[in-house]
């Protein structure tokens, strides 16, 4: 049998202060009591701790041996309880997140600002790297949770769905687009179209085709990151098409965003989490932070509908 947290708190207070009196106080206890967890600490040994004499109590030699060891652990044990509480508290932690290259300098950065300043004590590390491997940082441990396009589902990774946005239509000011009254994917055909390489061109394709059998795209030019197709058609070298969320770098480039209708497609987010891993508690509230934010959060798209 091993001594309790209780008698060792015991035996650690009266070596501090050298007196029953003393050490009951600092415990909040009895007297009695105190004496009561130094006899039974006594007791489960079977040697003496404690030299009592009328004017104080003073350690055994193996009360001397013990009283180091007993004091180290309490402290790791306090210390590790109240890094336990702060954390709950979300007065410390860190929260890893990786995301893709346009939602990282986008709208990731204002989530982060608004959370620092709820939760000024977390620490809110962001991860940015190709959609693709997303998912791989999450499966690694890297990060506490990632954010990414749907994917194909795995048994090792969790989706949740953080958001669905339409596609909109980005062009420069002055474009011919930009004075229609509603735009559609039949009018992006009729100009130069810069896509995204890998899964963003291949995923929109097959639900083009779904909605819209006889509609297609035909790229112009495929390019591996959103800021580079945002600069070509900054420079007028054709359009392209992304989420709202991406509005923060349309604007950097002075582009514009329409609807694309007829169909109106969308694309889903998920916040993709480790099975086998529970989320930290500054974890699980930038998770939830991040929900709240995207749903109060407005999209400023022009959008124009049929009455």
């Amino acid at each position: 049998m091993n001594p309790s947290l209780r008698q060792m708190r015991a035996l650690v207070a009266l070596a501090k202060t050298g007196s029953f009196t003393l050490a009951a106080e600092i415990l909040h206890v009895t007297q009695s009591a105190l004496s009561g967890q130094i006899k039974e600490l006594e007791q489960l040994l079977g040697v003496k701790v404690v030299e009592r004499t009328t004017r104080k109590a003073q350690l055994s030699e193996l009360g001397r041996e013990l009283y180091p060891l007993f004091d180290k652990m309490l402290q790791d044990l306090d210390g590790a309880m109240a890094d336990i509480a702060n954390r709950k508290a979300l007065k410390k932690g860190m929260v890893r997140v990786a995301a893709p290259q346009m939602m990282s300098c986008t709208l990731l950065p204002e989530v982060i600002a608004a959370y620092r300043l709820a939760y000024p004590d977390v620490q809110v590390k962001l991860v940015d790297c190709p959609v693709e491997n997303v998912s791989a940082r999450v499966f690694s441990g890297e990060v506490d949770f990632g954010i990414g396009p749907e994917r194909e589902p795995t048994a090792e990774i969790d989706a949740q769905v953080l958001f669905e946005m339409p596609f909109v239509l980005v062009f420069p000011p002055g474009h011919a687009l930009e004075q229609r009254e509603r735009v559609s994917w039949a009018d992006v055909n009729d100009f130069p179209f810069i896509a995204l390489q890998g899964q963003f061109t291949e995923r929109l394709l097959h639900d083009m085709h779904v909605s819209f059998r006889e509609l297609s795209l035909s790229p112009y030019n495929e390019v591996t990151f959103m800021t580079t197709a945002l600069a070509m058609v900054s420079a007028k070298l054709g359009i392209t098409v992304c989420l709202p969320y991406a509005e923060p770098m349309v604007k950097l480039y002075g582009l514009r965003m329409r609807l694309l209708q007829d169909p109106e497609l969308t694309r889903r987010f998920f916040v993709y989490t480790k099975n086998a891993r529970a989320l930290s508690p500054a974890a699980e509230s930038f998770v939830a932070f991040l929900h709240e934010f995207v749903d109060t959060h407005e999209w400023n798209v022009t959008v124009t509908r049929n009455a």
